[in-house]
């Protein structure tokens, strides 16, 4: 085989500059012969570095290029830093040995292979005919573009997951790792059955929360159903989403997703009111999910927050859902009562206090029905008496007459007592006030108005003889388990809570239970409810259910319990823990925080707070409203109409029991047991004023 010209040539240059390279050094030290050849080495050295970080076929081929230039440099060196030809000729060794390589491994290289021609014995292999590849049908001849050609490559060599083809590729753009697909089964009208998220993400090496399958509808043009399949593989945008999600984003991930505080809503819009330092969240719940689920638990956490901060408040219209964040519970902040707030309007609407979403509470002094009624439940401390006195003002600057009994006497109700036209203690006077409510309904039933007809009381209507009678009864259980009194109370005020709305005759009725065990029977508990817009304030958390059941509040709409403070914990407490320190005390600042019951639905509440210590004169009318000269004649003339303050009267409460008798066991006064000097009405006889009146004078003997 003949040698190419250019290896001939290489080799006799090999040849020749052995002994040069030997020489050199020896000869003299500082010929500019050895910088030549230590340049030519840090050549060599600069083209290994470069063939190194080439991405180009031929690296191995252009180190090997380089080879004989390094090594010739390195002779070089070792040539002049020995003494004289070194210990057994060592230069003229190495410098033979440099240029034996050149002659025996260089030509290998094949360097010049592209001008080697073969030798002209060797036959020339005969052409032979190739098979046509099989078409793929992974590859389809469709005209598609490069992306997609690209990501069928890949599919294919990931098996074809599901055994579906792609039919497009789009790429998302801003985004380099993301994409869309849209696929179909490979097997035409076979349903796409063994696709998976797992499966697809492994195939883009992707996590399986990165992958997103659906459907796909029926097109013009294009199939649609089981055969077919649109996915997304987007890691870049859940990337962004995890670190930096927009609103709609984080309500979707954290609230709105299955199993999440609201499931199925959608993000509406967010709106902050800096005045009143609240965030307004609302969303949309379609309509096909039917009414708003909401975990208020969860909702808390996911917002960060506690549910018993009372920062989080919930309000659900229809399908839409309003979430209020405050940056402290409006709960626990004080609401000032004024006489504008308390004055009512033409609808006989005032403010009663605030609800936790920052809208005013309002109770009414009269209905479409008649005379409002009223029903304020709440423990020793809880406001009750707060509230009372709100009610009463409230009553007072609408032109009512206004009377108040009490079980027993304290500092407030007493202060409430000089605005009104009759304050009194105890349950004997608590029974007067209800004969003569029971008495004025009869009398108001026989009054004529200015067109001399009798209508039922209407504050809309003109013409009304009489003003509207509040009449409040606080302790009202206490008085009604009375042993003398108690069960005609009660018979009286179930009488009032039915009739006394239609001659403008209101019942409020404050007490700390409204259970029938307690002995507040179910029909003056109904009575009161349907005619009144009851309050309730700081229930106990084991008796929230059972309080609610009995005011007749579906168990879904029952709420949970307030907490025992609704100021934030102080911070510290491990380091309280750890120092030995005690807990700062707990500010129980829950008085007058409740609900109001206007719907099915109680909504919480923090009612006015009316300055007692402060003086209460500035919330009243300058004049206190009473009976007309007609009312108090016709009760007189009934014999009710007195201080009520006075003894029981002889015969007030039936005849007295003869002396001659000797009957030591006979209580001293009717009420609980009624005794002989005429017929007895029984409890349940009386259904209407004229038969308690009857009732009442046949007991007293008029």
């Amino acid at each position: 085989m003949s040698v190419p010209r250019s290896v001939a040539l290489e080799r006799t240059l090999y040849t020749l500059a052995a002994p040069v390279l030997a020489a050199a050094p020896n000869l003299s030290p500082d010929s500019p012969v050895n910088t030549v050849i230590q340049l030519a080495g840090a050549a060599g050295v600069g083209g290994w570095v470069l063939a190194g970080k080439s991405d180009e076929p031929g690296t191995g081929r252009k180190i090997l290029r380089w080879s004989p230039l390094v090594l010739a440099a390195a002779v070089d060196i070792a040539a002049k830093n020995t003494i004289g030809w070194g210990p057994w000729c060592m230069d003229g060794l190495l410098a033979a040995g440099w240029a034996a390589a050149g002659l025996l491994v260089m030509p290998f290289s094949r360097h010049t292979r592209r001008n080697h021609r073969p030798a002209l014995a060797a036959p020339a292999p005969a052409p032979q005919l190739q098979p046509a590849p099989e078409p793929s049908v992974a590859q389809p001849d469709d005209g598609a573009d490069t992306f997609t050609r690209q990501v069928r490559w890949l599919w294919e060599n990931r098996g074809m997951p599901g055994r579906t083809i792609v039919v497009k590729a789009i790429p998302h753009e801003g985004m380099p790792n993301d994409l869309s697909l849209l696929l179909r089964a490979s097997e035409a009208g076979r349903p796409i059955s063994g696709l998976t998220e797992e499966a697809v993400a492994a195939a883009f090496g992707v996590d399986v929360t990165d992958v997103r399958i659906e459907e796909v509808a029926r097109q013009y043009g294009r199939e649609g159903g089981p055969g077919w399949k649109h996915v997304d593989v987007t890691p870049d945008a859940n990337e962004r989403r995890r670190k930096a999600p927009t609103a709609h984003e984080w309500w979707a991930d954290r609230i709105g997703a299955v199993g999440g505080p609201v499931p199925g809503s959608e993000f509406v819009k967010e709106v902050r009111d800096h005045a009143r330092r609240v965030t307004h969240y609302i969303a949309q719940v379609p309509d096909e999910m039917g009414e708003p689920r909401v975990n208020q638990h969860a909702l808390a956490a996911a917002l960060k927050t506690k549910y018993d901060e009372g920062r989080l408040f919930v309000t659900v219209d229809g399908s839409q859902v309003l979430v209020s964040l405050w940056d402290s519970s409006p709960l626990a902040q004080v609401f000032p009562a004024t006489r504008e707030l308390l004055t009512p309007d033409k609808d006989g609407r005032w403010v009663t206090g605030f609800l936790g979403n920052g809208q005013p509470a309002r109770n009414r002094v009269y209905t479409d029905r008649g005379a409002a009624h009223g029903l304020f439940v709440a423990p020793s401390g809880g406001g009750k008496t707060q509230l009372m006195g709100l009610h009463v003002a409230a009553d007072a600057l609408f032109g009512a007459v206004v009377m108040l009994a009490t079980e027993a006497p304290d500092e407030k109700t007493a202060a409430l007592g000089k605005h009104t036209a009759r304050y009194g203690v105890g349950a004997l006077y608590m029974i007067r006030l209800l004969r003569v409510l029971v008495a004025l309904m009869e009398i108001r039933g026989e009054m004529p108005w200015e067109d001399g007809q009798v209508h039922e009381w209407d504050p809309t209507r003109p013409g009304c003889p009489y003003r509207m009678l509040s009449a409040y009864l606080d302790e009202f259980l206490s008085a009604a388990r009375s042993g003398d009194y108690g069960a005609e109370i009660m018979d009286l005020a179930e009488l009032v809570s039915v009739k006394g709305r239609k001659y403008g005759v209101g019942l409020k009725v404050a007490g700390q239970s409204i259970y029938v065990q307690d002995g507040f029977t179910q029909l003056l508990c109904e009575n009161l409810r349907d005619n009144c817009i009851p309050v309730v304030l700081k229930v106990a958390p084991k008796k929230v259910t059972e309080m609610f059941k009995a005011l007749g509040i579906p168990s879904e709409y029952i709420p949970d319990p307030l907490p025992r403070s609704f100021s934030p914990a102080e911070k510290g407490r491990i380091e309280r823990v750890m120092a030995g320190e005690p807990e700062p005390p707990s500010d129980s600042n829950t008085g007058g925080a409740g609900w109001i019951i206007e719907s099915k639905q109680p909504d919480v509440l923090r009612t006015l707070f009316m300055d007692f210590k402060a003086g209460i004169d500035g919330y009243f009318p300058d004049t206190v409203f009473t009976l007309t000269d007609y009312e108090i004649r016709e009760l007189e003339a009934r014999g009710l109409w007195f201080d009520w303050n006075e003894p029981p009267r002889p015969g007030e409460f039936g005849p007295e029991p003869d002396d001659e008798d000797g009957d030591d066991d006979a209580p001293k006064k009717g009420g609980g047991k009624r005794r002989g000097g005429g017929n007895p009405v029984r409890r349940d006889a009386v259904t209407s004023p004229r038969q308690a009146l009857e009732a009442i004078k046949n007991l007293s003997g008029v």
